[in-house]
């Protein structure tokens, strides 16, 4: 039987290298989540908002998504 993703990540985390890298990508995440939030709270889809920002819909994909292997680092946006 496989072990839950809670299971997995709890054994996972007890590896300090492990989890050492989990808090560093923590601060992506959440600012992920917020950009998504706060873009949809506008009411906007992705494609929407690029036109408003006068750049294009991938673009802003890639804000989003963590998982794309050519996701823009924070400093990206860091001021």
């Amino acid at each position: 039987m496989r072990p839950s993703f809670t299971d997995f990540k709890k054994k996972a985390l007890e590896n300090i290298e492990v989890k050492q890298e989990y808090e560093g990508l923590a601060p992506a995440y959440v600012l992920r989540k917020q950009l998504i939030k706060i873009r949809k709270d506008a009411g906007f889809t992705q494609e929407e908002l690029a036109e408003v920002l006068h750049t294009k819909k991938s673009n802003i994909y890639r804000l989003e998504n963590v998982n794309s292997n050519i996701s823009p680092k924070l400093s990206t946006i860091d001021m």
